[in-house]
């Protein structure tokens, strides 16, 4: 069922698991495939293969995640909705050789696409809009 409570407890899902780094096969169900486009500041992919290799690219970098998701705000329309997601990264990165590891803290400003597939939500597009650092912060 496509309401804001479910899309909001879709994006609190999708963040837990990034944070925990869930194997591919638990976080795969949540995308859509042929039509999933995902535009992050770094790059540009599609469908799950194209995913997969951002995702397996990123968990090998960043550490210590944790998102906090701040707001989510919801365009229902039928089956599918316009989110706007604005949530709170923080991570940690080490870039050898350096000796030590540095603290990124931001917001990030997304929209994402939603539709209800048969029994479950699937994101079909997620870009990531703006990204603004907290005062101190590494970046990226």
């Amino acid at each position: 069922m496509l309401t804001n409570e479910s899309i909001t407890q879709l994006a609190k899902d999708w963040y837990h698991m990034l944070d925990i780094h869930v194997p591919m096969v638990d976080i795969l169900p949540y995308l859509a495939d042929d039509e999933l486009k995902m535009i992050f500041p770094e790059a540009t992919v599609y469908g799950h293969a194209g995913f997969e290799g951002w995702y397996q690219r990123v968990i090998r970098i960043f550490f210590d995640e944790v998102h906090t998701v701040k707001s989510v705000e919801s365009t229902i329309d039928g089956d599918t909705a316009s989110v706007k997601v604005v949530v709170q990264w923080e991570a940690s990165v080490w870039n050898a050789p350096e000796p030590y590891s540095k603290r990124i803290k931001l917001d990030a400003y997304q929209t994402w696409e939603v539709a209800a597939k048969a029994d479950k939500l699937v994101v079909t597009t997620y870009t990531v809009d703006e990204l603004k650092y907290h005062e101190g912060s590494a970046t990226l």
